[in-house]
């Protein structure tokens, strides 16, 4: 071999003609740049590296547990250096952050400055970037957003560079969001992926229109377009090129010495795969994905057969062969100055083949999906604290939570298609995350309370949180409240506005009294805990914890907390004076079927009304809207297809495929338990052994909460099940619901339709399921019925006026998409293993037409970001006088306007004293054009009032990522031509550096680097 910048690598060819132990050097010219006129192949090397999937993210790094699947990314990374010096013309990509970080930290400073002049050079290039491939499903926008700056922010700081390509290759369906806002916005020039549905495909194909101009939001239009690329089959090469060292490819063997030469055999084999791709697209430039998953582990192999591929195609002629990257293809295709075809909406569902519809990975897991939004919130809260108080090296962060949330966004983690000590491995990370993260809670909003704070912060408060609060834990609120001891309870407000809402907790005593921060006694209601709360807390309290709780508390205590836009309030839980003083107490009823009776539930202007013969809600009644209408809920399950000889297609983690559905009626002698009192009202039902559920309602909201437990799921009968949930309106809705994208945009569906070809039906429920972040929601000529989620989840309306959600899954049969494991999850105690129960929640609302964005927007956001609870037992009264009770970080005259939402307020840089400050600050607009008459308008924020009394030495409005200036962005963006050109939307304007007023379009996000004056004390005074 030879160094580096001679391009070319000489071999040994031994001639017939000469005698033995003579040769002569062959040098294979590997230089060869885009030939115009002629058809060029684009070889792109490259390796897909899932960051966790059949073994866990360490484990795929290191090696380990190869009986599972031999794959060693630590190999790659070692042995792709060696090769792509040993000629300066080889080129590389490399995507997921998370391995290459693990990676980077052990290297040696020359081995670093070697990678370094790689990057440089353009023989490696990082695409995409972020932490992990995310997925477009099953994410959030906003952990799209984070997991991205993360991977973005290391590539800039060690590198200098900004990844300019999009490489969604894996995931299985793509989202609009991904397109215009993890795309255009982040300032990428072309977005490629592997997976779209095979009648999709089909069709494609024929047109040449596997490469588009995609415009995904209807409110930025052309300004946020990309040209995006699905490859022709997937992301490998084409048959007959896999050049791994077991892969049964014919390797080019061009030693005439030798048996076996081949050298024409494979240039016409190159030549015929070529054309036929060229075949199916436009302009003379093709790409060929050179890699697949974990390989190049001795890139070697694959280098050599490229090497000599390029050089003896290039030598036939027929066609041009390089060494290329999507960002010299990119460049390519728009250098021809093509129109392109345009597409618009989304990829979603996606189907591989007749029946394969991957719709069931939409719902998966759905306790880790559960686990990964509450730790969103979380994250997104904490940041915030975490600026407030002023970050120090010592001391916990928020950056091992903000690592674990970024792998959890992987395309084969929240989407639930790893094997379970995978999932185990992620959820274990997002606990390591929380504890840490928790701690830094408590010190910060401890720091907040003192009433001289400084630097150093001495903290005399000991908060705890509670994170099992969902299975009725909390130890800190658990506490005896007689002899004077007061539970103080700190409610922190993660949003830019102010709000109220009613907080529950559980407490061992009903007599007990809530008071503000002034003093004043508030209202408040204690609600008796449910045998199957009990239950489902004392279980799994052992299960996680190791052990049974020693006590068990008999109440939840709820009551209105009131807290101002990015602060908190302070509330004091203390014993009553006198037994039964203090909280309401819940009037209890029981209604049986038997009793043939019609019963009313509510506060103020929202009313349900249900039927105790039928067991079942009939009516929802708004009387400030005049909203009244018919209301039925209730429970089904798809039995899982378990796959034949014939028809091996069976449902499983990824795959939605349903054999037939089954009607689950509540139980016979059944009970609707009602509870009632001045701030919750709530009807509780037992539909079967196990489905348990609860209708919520709450005082000043006017809309329902259900809270549904649901589990084991009962295999015995040998049958998967997959449970849903419809509500029934009478709606005429004609086949047309909307669905959210990422919590985003809503994008309009029709069932059994699609938009881009003629639909073939095959599957009539998975077909026409749809996955679902924050949303989703039917209309008519005069109404509009919204569903909110907690979670990731799957639904679709099959039936006109009806919305279908789908709460759990429990399947006996692997899919056969390549995971190996049945989607059966268990929870064990002492070794012994039953199915896993779901708790959570939805909520929905019935307005008149064209007012349900703005329930639709305002509830996503506090159901995104909940009230953060600090708890601490205190002996006397004194605390509140002692302490600043109440705070807010913005000025006191202001608040966000309602369609505005902090999406990120975070320090960006560790340093040790608290001068010259840098934050990362990203404003979003909540709504689309035309989503509501008065909100979908442009608005403005005041960055000042964010940061009152504080000195804003300059501000920069960077990339979505946090990685560019805009401005540079703008000025490097490929501007492409489309068949048909949308309208540019609208954009706020430039931002003056005197006056500081950020302007907003609909759907617009916008982010800032905003740096800080000297402050001599902690962040945010109270």
């Amino acid at each position: 071999m030879i160094g580096i910048g001679i391009g070319v690598v000489i071999v040994v060819l031994a001639l017939t003609t000469i005698e033995y132990g003579e040769c002569k050097y062959m040098v294979y010219n590997t230089s060869q740049g885009i030939v115009e006129g002629k058809l060029n192949v684009h070889l792109v090397p490259h390796t897909h590296d899932d960051v966790g999937w059949l073994k866990t993210v360490d484990q795929y790094y290191v090696g380990s547990n190869n009986s599972i699947q031999g794959a060693c990314v630590q190999n790659v990374l070692d042995s792709l250096l060696p090769a792509l010096l040993a000629d300066s013309n080889r080129k590389f990509i490399y995507v997921e952050q998370a391995f290459f970080q693990r990676w980077w930290r052990d290297q040696s400073e020359a081995v670093q400055h070697t990678v370094r002049h790689l990057v440089i050079s353009g023989q490696l290039e990082f695409i995409n970037g972020g932490m992990c491939m995310h997925d477009e499903a099953a994410t959030h926008y906003i952990d799209m957003i984070d997991q991205t700056t993360l991977g973005h922010r290391f590539i800039k700081e060690e590198f200098g560079v900004t990844p300019r390509i999009g490489w969604q290759i894996d995931p299985f369906g793509h989202s609009a969001v991904q397109a215009y806002l993890l795309g255009a916005e982040i300032g990428f020039d072309s977005l490629f992926f592997g997976r779209i549905d095979y009648q999709d495909r089909i069709k494609r194909k024929t047109e040449k229109s596997l490469e588009v101009i995609w415009q995904g939001s209807k409110s930025l239009g052309s300004s946020a377009q990309i040209f995006a690329g699905a490859f022709p089959k997937d992301y490998e090469p084409p048959s007959g090129f896999y050049f791994e060292v077991n892969d049964a490819s014919p390797i080019v063997q061009d030693d005439v010495t030798l048996f076996d030469y081949n050298v024409q055999e494979r240039v016409e084999d190159f030549v015929a795969a070529a054309l036929s791709q060229a075949n199916i697209t436009r302009t003379n430039h093709i790409m060929w994905t050179m890699g697949t998953d974990f390989k190049y582990q001795y890139a070697h192999t694959w280098f050599r057969q490229m090497d000599k591929l390029i050089h003896y195609v290039n030598l036939d002629g027929r066609v041009n062969a390089l060494y290329s990257t999507p960002s010299i293809y990119t460049d390519a295709k728009h250098a021809t100055e093509m129109t392109w075809p345009t597409k618009t909406d989304d990829y979603f569902p996606y189907a591989d083949r007749v029946h394969g519809y991957w719709t069931g990975y939409f719902t998966s897991r759905p306790a880790l999906k559960r686990y990964v939004r509450m730790m969103s919130g979380y994250y997104l809260a904490l940041r915030q604290l975490e600026f407030f108080k002023g970050r120090n090296r010592p001391g916990p962060s928020t950056d091992l939570l903000g690592e674990a949330l970024a792998i959890a966004q992987h395309h084969d983690a929240v989407t639930g298609t790893e094997q379970q000590h995978v999932a185990n491995d992620y959820a274990k990370r997002l606990s390591m995350g929380y504890m840490e993260a928790e701690a830094l809670a408590a010190s910060s909003l401890a720091c907040l309370v003192e009433p001289m704070p400084n630097v150093s912060c001495e903290i005399s408060t000991k908060f705890e949180q509670c994170p099992l609060l969902n299975i009725s834990y909390c130890p800190p609120s658990e506490i005896n409240l007689s002899n004077g001891k007061n539970l103080i309870v700190v409610v922190y407000n993660a949003l830019g506005w102010k709000r109220e809402d009613i907080i529950r907790i559980p407490v061992m005593y009903e007599d007990v009294t809530v008071r503000d921060s002034t003093g004043r006694v508030l209202e408040s209601q204690v609600l008796p805990l449910s045998d199957t709360h009990v239950s489902l807390r004392n279980y799994h309290v052992k299960a996680y914890l190791g052990q049974a709780p020693s006590k068990t508390p008999k109440y939840w205590l709820a009551f209105t907390a009131s807290v101002p836009p990015l602060g908190f309030s302070t509330y004091t839980i203390s014993g009553a004076k006198t037994k039964g003083g203090g909280s309401a107490r819940s009037s209890i009823e029981h209604f049986r079927d038997s009793d043939r009776s019609t019963f009313e539930v509510g506060h103020e202007h929202l009313k349900l009304t249900f039927s105790s013969e039928e067991g079942k809600l009939t009516h929802f009644v708004n009387h400030r809207t005049s909203v009244n209408e018919s209301v039925q809920q209730s429970f089904s399950f798809y039995s899982g297809y378990n796959g034949t000889d014939e028809d091996p297609q069976s449902s499983g983690a990824y795959v939605f495929r349903p054999n037939g559905t089954f009607v689950i009626k509540p139980q016979k002698q059944g009970v609707l338990s009602v509870m009632r009192g001045p701030l919750i009202n709530e009807v509780h039902q037992q539909i079967n052994p196990w489905i348990y559920q609860i209708n919520r309602l709450h005082k000043g909201k006017e809309h329902v909460e259900v809270e549904f437990i649901v589990g084991p799921i009962p295999i015995n009968d040998g049958i998967g099940k997959e449970v849903v949930t419809q509500i029934t309106t009478n709606l005429e809705t004609n086949k047309t619901f909307y669905t959210d994208s990422n919590g985003r945009d809503f994008i309009k569906r029709i069932r059994d339709y699609r938009s881009d070809w003629d639909l073939e039906v095959n599957e009539p429920a998975a077909g026409n399921y749809y996955p679902i972040n924050l949303g989703i929601f039917i209309k008519d000529n005069n109404k509009e019925f919204s569903i909110l989620v907690d979670r990731a989840a799957g639904g679709a309306s099959l039936v006109d006026g009806q919305i279908e959600l789908m709460l759990h899954r429990r399947l006996l049969r692997d899919d056969g998409k390549g995971v190996a494991e049945a989607l059966n999850e268990t929870v064990c105690i002492d070794n012994q293993c039953k199915g896993l129960t779901i708790q959570g929640k939805y909520y929905y609302k019935i307005d008149r037409l064209g007012e349900g964005a703005k329930w639709r927007r305002t509830a996503g956001q506090e159901i995104y970001s909940p009230f953060l609870l600090a708890l601490t037992e205190q002996d006397d009264d004194k605390w509140i006088s002692s302490h600043v009770p109440t705070f807010s970080a913005i000025d006191p005259s202001y608040r966000l306007p309602d369609n505005v939402a902090i999406l990120t307020l975070q320090v960006t840089r560790l340093v040790m004293e608290l001068t010259n400050k840098e934050i990362l600050l990203r404003l979003a607009h909540l709504y689309e054009i035309g989503e509501d008459k008065d909100l979908s308008e442009m608005t403005q924020v005041e960055v000042k009032k964010l940061f009152p009394g504080k000195q804003i030495g300059k501000v920069v409005e960077m990339s979505l990522s946090g990685n560019q200036e805009r401005s540079e962005m703008e000025k490097r963006r490929l501007v492409w031509k489309a068949a048909q050109e949308g309208e540019e939307g609208k954009r706020g304007g430039a931002v003056d550096p005197s006056k500081l007023v950020v302007e907003l379009a609909p759907m617009e996000i916008r982010t800032f680097l905003i740096h800080f004056g000297n402050i001599n004390k902690k962040v945010f005074d109270a």
